[in-house]
């Protein structure tokens, strides 16, 4: 029986080589299908990838009488302090120690001439009088070890570069270069060969995601009502008229006589109240979103717009207005997209572009929030399907490019953004009535997300009016989570209304909002 049983395992070992044999044969010389695109591994769009993270070391105490005694114990003698030669004097102040090690000044040299740098024999640490080495951070490469050095500083991060020529990183990526450049002067200055990090200098997880312009008007009408307002958003909004037209409209349809400047600081208003609302509603949320970015114009010049949806529901639940096409409005977005969930769920995808942006806000909240959000970007590339992971995720990229055209056909009458605020305003709008109140073909003619609260209601300036109330309630259940023990305050309606209203004077309005 022993026997039988060896020479099984015999049959299963001879097995197990051949078939690794067999992989190793087919993964060099049998073309399989192509499961990433070309430009992903191309030295020429090195400069578009992301690096992983580095190796971060923060400062540590340390006490140089311990590191004395190792050395003691390890070189037989310990680190005698610095004798200075005849007829010289030391530099070295009385009162300055090894910030590190706590070495006094007997251990220190005079690193530059008397230019204020030193050095520790104990640690063998230099600094500069005055620097503050606790709240500092040494970031070095992963993949040598080398400590990066500083070499930019941009206006949000600063760029950490690993100049070790001995690299593994630099020599796999300098073997990739083609041969005919590596001859040209400054021919390598055409790829990214080094390994960079970019550490961040605003913190961009602090920053208010509900913040919108200060100068709202009151709702307090002394001259129309809440009627009158509902209607400016339902011609300016649903029917995407601009501004100037939505007055003409009123005139000719309502006699209603109204400045286009009155329809703007309504429609400010308004989105001002809506936006804690949409922001922080619970919606059903899937494993997969899909995010890409679209161009405006606000005063003529190109400005942009960041788009989250979930893939299932296809509700915008992530979006953000911003003047650049940095790494920091993507965060922004990313964070109201990830609203309410303590973690990613399980097989979760998220689907954008080959931008740069994405990976590197996926590797900020890494950074930042650990497992609970480790997450890779799918990069849909180019209009044509050329590789398996294209070919796959095709249709997810479909969905949000749609909705760009959607968005932008709500705009284009307008000419674009007068300024920054108003797109800011304008878009919140525009969010709201998409997920709220804009019945979707796909969706059998109904909304994304239905409201118990706007179930009754008939005529969409009703709506609106519901959709503000909510949004009013909304910012204050936050404001008495954030002012304990502060008394819940109350909603009077107005008078005079038959429409479903909000309140005349809302409390807040002075404070965050």
């Amino acid at each position: 029986m022993d026997n039988i049983i060896l020479y099984l395992l015999h049959i299963i070992q001879a097995q197990y080589q051949q078939i690794c044999w067999l992989i190793l044969f087919i993964c060099r010389y049998i073309p399989l299908k192509q499961w990433a695109h070309d430009e992903i591994h191309s030295p020429k769009y090195q400069k578009f990838t992301t690096d992983k993270l580095p190796i971060i070391k923060t400062f540590v105490k340390q006490d140089w009488i311990l590191w004395n005694e190792y050395y003691r114990l390890r070189y037989g003698k310990a680190k005698a302090p610095i004798k200075t030669q005849r007829g010289k004097t030391r530099n070295v102040p009385v009162d300055i120690e090894c910030p590190l090690c706590g070495a006094p000044h007997e251990y220190l040299y005079d690193n530059t001439g008397g230019r204020g740098q030193y050095k520790c024999v104990i640690c063998g640490r230099t600094f500069v009088t005055g620097e503050n080495l606790t709240a500092q951070m040494r970031f070095h490469c992963p993949y040598c070890g080398h400590s990066l050095a500083a070499v930019k500083s941009k206006k949000f991060f600063r760029i950490h570069k690993c100049a070790n020529k001995k690299c593994s990183f630099y020599r796999d990526n300098l073997k990739k270069v083609d041969k005919e450049h590596l001859l040209m002067p400054y021919g390598k200055n055409r790829y990214k060969l080094h390994y960079i990090y970019r550490e961040f200098t605003v913190d961009f997880f602090a920053m208010e995601l509900s913040s919108l312009p200060q100068n709202a008007s009151s709702l307090n009408f002394n001259k129309n009502n809440a009627h009158i307002m509902s209607l400016c958003l339902t011609y300016n909004v649903n029917l995407a008229l601009s501004l100037r037209k939505t007055a003409q409209a009123l005139w000719d349809i309502h006699a209603i006589k109204i400045s286009h400047q009155q329809v703007a600081n309504y429609a400010r208003t308004a989105a001002i109240l809506i936006k804690p609302f949409i922001d922080n509603f619970n919606y059903k949320k899937s494993d997969t979103f899909v995010a890409d970015e679209t161009y405006t114009k606000i005063r003529g010049v190109f400005s942009y717009v960041w788009l989250i949806i979930d893939a299932v529901s296809r509700s915008i639940i992530g979006y953000q207005v911003s003047d650049n096409r940095t790494v920091g409005p993507c965060i922004l977005a990313m964070r109201m997209a990830f609203e309410n969930l303590r973690e990613l769920p399980k097989n979760f995808r998220f689907i954008a572009d080959g931008y740069s942006a994405y990976p590197l806000a996926a590797q900020q909240f890494f950074l930042r929030f650990g497992d609970a959000f480790k997450f890779d970007i799918t990069k849909v590339i180019g209009l044509t399907n050329d590789d398996e992971v294209t070919r796959e995720h095709r249709p997810f990229k479909q969905l949000i490019e749609r909705l760009n055209r959607t968005f932008k056909a709500t705009y284009r009458q307008t000419c674009g953004y007068d300024n920054l605020d108003g797109a800011n305003y304008s878009v919140t709008l525009w969010v709201a009535y998409y997920n709220f109140l804009r019945p979707h073909q796909h969706n059998r003619y109904k909304v994304l997300n239905e409201l118990d609260d706007l179930k009754g209601i008939d005529t969409m300036p009703g709506k609106w009016q519901i959709l503000i109330h909510l949004g009013q309630k909304t910012i204050m259940n936050l404001q008495n989570e954030t002012l304990k023990g502060a008394e819940p305050l109350s909603i009077e309606p107005w008078n005079n209304v038959v429409e479903p209203c909000f309140p005349a004077e809302p409390p807040y309005a002075a404070k965050v909002y």
